[in-house]
């Protein structure tokens, strides 16, 4: 058996692993050029709940660009999956929670009480609409369902690298180099009706996938 086949086969690493990792995220955002475009007034609002979604690929520093308070009113929706694991435990470092699962509609309809809690709880919930298997910037339904049914607003947010490595990874991973400018950004609040049916459901999911891609720097093909 193959180091990298031995390694796949490990599920769940001791949280004392993602320490080094997290502290040096944190130590990077500092030491690094970094900028927050926030033209809504978001942050400064400080007014959740909100449902917040980002691309798979930008998901590096995401917990690093944002303050303590920001992280600790934040439970993140990550797959049940190993690479989620791994992805779960990190966010933890920061203060993030985390419930498991994945943005499909029937997986939603699972953990439906706990997204309810969430927001009762007055948290962010966030997303990765792309994950955990693609295809990249194709946004789901799950979170244009809960925002439906709770009326909650959607916030588009992007991490965008001035330049960086990509892994070989479905979703192209994208690490910043490190002269690289990394830049927070959030795009225009979108409010999804309720009671919507299929056709709607489509034109909302297409308008909160647009709006996730003007904020991010996506790379033409």
């Amino acid at each position: 058996m193959t180091l990298k086949q031995r390694f796949r086969q490990i599920k769940k690493f001791p949280d004392w692993i993602y320490w080094l990792p997290a502290r040096l995220l944190s130590l990077l955002r500092h030491v690094m050029r970094t900028e927050i475009i926030d033209p809504y007034g978001i942050i400064a609002a400080k007014n959740p709940p909100a449902i917040t979604v980002t691309w798979h690929n930008r998901l590096l520093f995401f917990p690093a660009m944002f303050d303590r308070w920001e992280r600790e009113h934040t439970v993140a929706v990550i797959s049940a999956s190993r690479d989620g694991q791994y992805i779960a435990d990190l966010v933890k470092q920061f203060g993030i929670e985390s419930v498991r699962g994945s943005t499909s509609r029937k997986a939603l309809q699972v953990l439906h009480g706990a997204m309810k809690k969430i927001i009762r709880d007055r948290k962010y919930v966030s997303f990765t609409p792309d994950g955990p298997r693609g295809p990249k910037y194709v946004m789901s339904r799950g979170p244009i369902h809960l925002a439906s049914e709770t009326g909650v607003r959607i916030l588009p947010v992007s991490v965008n690298y001035s330049s960086y490595w990509e892994l070989g990874s479905w979703d192209r991973f994208q690490i910043p180099k490190p002269w690289a400018k990394i830049t927070l950004r959030f795009g225009e609040p979108v409010s999804i009706p309720p009671d919507l049916n299929e056709e709607d459901l489509e034109k909302w999911r297409l308008e909160v996938q647009k709006r996730l891609n003007e904020i991010s720097e996506i790379p033409k093909s």
